[in-house]
């Protein structure tokens, strides 16, 4: 940190990302010396070694900060905060995931700035006096990211719904979030202009919420339903009216071909994911790329009906197509590797891995067509041999290969039929 404070006295960004080798001492430097006093930006993530006094130190130096990142950071306490906060107040961003430490203490001392991001994540000692202070404080927040937050609950939403600003809400993982604080946020100022919306993992959240979602939010270009496993047909029917949508992930939900025929309405998402969907069949994967010309990224792993019909017509109708998965399918051959090989062109990202019927023909297929393929995953493909792969993907960025029979937990042997289990799982010990 010392020749950074002498000789770069018009510095704004700095990252010291995972630099475990200065000090507090080092810190110092930047309020006694010459240079640093103008950074807008710090990145701390993972700088476990610094205390409460190197935090006093920055603040002391660097009073102008804005964008402060400081991930995976388990030694981050309040009272770094609080001593960074006494002299830092024009800070607007803030990210800190995986430090399990803060508490709504952080918070309060962060609600003196203007944010207008906040991203939090793993953490349980934040509750929802934290989205209280928010609304009192922070009437200009554009960013909310509290994902994995256990504590928060329903009432969080409801406090935030009179803020007209938000453009992004992530509140994945918090699992006691519910309808009625979905309905109350969408209702809200900000239900009409809001761009992206998480409610991954969100067990309480049902079609109410996503039929309301689909009323209010006119703007929403993403949204996130993934797991929420009460999300049924009945609701996704009502996103197929939605034109702005873009990039939808409803994995591991309820819907059906049915539903994904109404999703396929107004033809422009980008990108689908609907992985661990057991009801879904060739035939809504038909329905919906018919009309879905602009698909980029589908994600269609663990969607054990699906065959080669489906990439057939996926690669036929989506020739933007730059991201598949059909992981976890079993029925897939050599054939629906030779369709995508032959119509999709701009193809850089396929997993193929557990896809147990397909052989070194599939390798020669891509290496022919998808000039442009960068990363191939094989995992669990046991008629692929190493000799094909060490020929025919020799210059992809990255490539996963192994022939084990695929582990019980896909759901079907290796010679693809379904696995039944009992009570007990197979792989535990007596």
């Amino acid at each position: 940190t010392y020749p950074c404070n002498n000789f770069f006295p018009n510095l704004q960004y700095l990252s010291l990302a995972h630099c475990r080798k200065f000090t507090d001492k080092g810190l110092l430097y930047l309020s006694s010396g010459k240079g640093c006093h103008r950074l807008i930006y710090l990145d701390l993530s993972g700088c476990v070694q610094i205390s409460v006094d190197g935090f006093r130190n920055i603040a002391n130096g660097c009073s102008g900060i804005q964008d402060l990142l400081i991930n995976k950071m388990p030694t981050l306490t309040d009272r770094c905060i609080q001593a960074l906060v006494e002299k830092c107040q024009q800070i607007m961003s803030v990210v800190f995931l995986d430090s399990p430490h803060l508490s709504d203490t952080a918070f309060k001392a962060l609600a003196e700035c203007k944010l207008v991001k906040v991203s939090i994540e793993g953490n349980n000692q934040i509750t929802d006096l934290s989205f209280k202070l928010m609304s009192k404080c922070c009437p200009y927040i554009r960013h909310i990211h509290m994902a994995d937050c256990p504590n928060i609950t329903d009432a969080s939403l409801k406090m935030i719904s009179p803020l007209k600003h938000i453009l992004v809400l992530n509140v994945a993982d918090c699992i006691r979030i519910s309808d009625g604080g979905v309905r109350t946020f969408v209702q809200g100022s900000s239900g009409a202009k809001l761009r992206e919306l998480n409610l991954t993992n969100c067990i309480c959240v049902t079609d109410a919420s996503v039929t309301e979602i689909a009323q209010r939010c006119h703007e929403l270009t993403y949204l996130n339903l993934r797991h929420c496993e009460n999300v049924t047909d009945a609701g996704i029917e009502a996103l197929g009216n939605m034109s702005s949508l873009i990039s939808i992930d409803l994995s591991g939900t309820s819907i059906s071909d049915m539903g994904l025929r109404s999703l396929g309405h107004h033809g422009k998402i980008k990108e689908l994911s609907i992985s661990e969907c057991k009801n879904i069949s060739d035939t809504g994967i038909q329905e919906f790329c018919k009309g879905t010309k602009y698909l980029e990224h589908c994600h269609v792993s663990y969607c054990p009906q699906l065959t080669d019909e489906a990439v057939k017509t996926m690669a036929f109708h989506c020739h933007r197509l730059t991201s598949v998965n059909v992981a976890g399918c079993p029925k897939m051959t050599d054939t629906c590797i030779q369709y995508l090989a032959a119509a999709c062109h701009y193809l850089h990202v396929l997993d193929v891995s557990g896809c147990i019927h397909l052989t070194d023909k599939a390798l020669k297929y891509l290496w022919k067509g998808c000039k442009q393929l960068q990363i191939l995953k094989m995992l669990y493909c046991r008629n692929i041999t190493k000799q094909a792969v060490l020929k025919y993907t020799a210059k992809l960025e990255k490539q996963e290969h192994n022939d084990a029979d695929p582990p019980s937990w896909l759901g079907y042997d290796r010679d693809g039929n379904m696995l039944t289990f009992t009570n007990k799982h197979t792989s535990e010990p007596e």
